[in-house]
């Protein structure tokens, strides 16, 4: 009979490794986009929006490695920002599923935080005799 508690940690394993390689491939697709275009930002609104997205979201999934919450939380709230930012400037909602494409590792560390912080192991307790 297999050990449920090993079961799970093994799903939690397989969903923050997931996480990690697809921001892998979100952070080197976006380099390739930025060293591809060679233009950046020339308007203030475009910078706001460019330290949202790309930059907000690559450094949050960095940070995610080591703190999970953390950086799915830089994610995920650089893409909020992004939105809002693109929203105020344009007056409309970022179109097309990429965007969410790109942040999904950070909910995906959020996700794996929260699956690894509700599921702690007991710790055994010493009693003195």
């Amino acid at each position: 009979m297999e050990n449920p508690t090993s079961k799970y940690q093994l799903s939690v394993l397989a969903l923050r490794w997931t996480a990690r390689i697809w921001s892998v491939v979100t952070i080197a697709l976006v380099l390739a986009f930025i060293v591809g275009e060679r233009s950046l930002p020339s308007l203030p609104k475009e910078w706001l929006g460019f330290l949202f997205f790309p930059f907000g979201i690559c450094v949050g999934m960095i940070v995610a490695w080591k703190k999970e919450s953390l950086g799915g939380s830089i994610t995920v709230g650089s893409l909020l920002a992004a939105y809002v930012v693109h929203f105020a400037a344009a007056g409309a909602l970022l179109k097309g599923w990429a965007w969410l494409a790109f942040a999904a590792p950070g909910f995906l560390f959020l996700v794996s935080s929260h699956l690894s912080e509700t599921h702690v192991a007991p710790t055994s307790r010493r009693t003195a005799s």
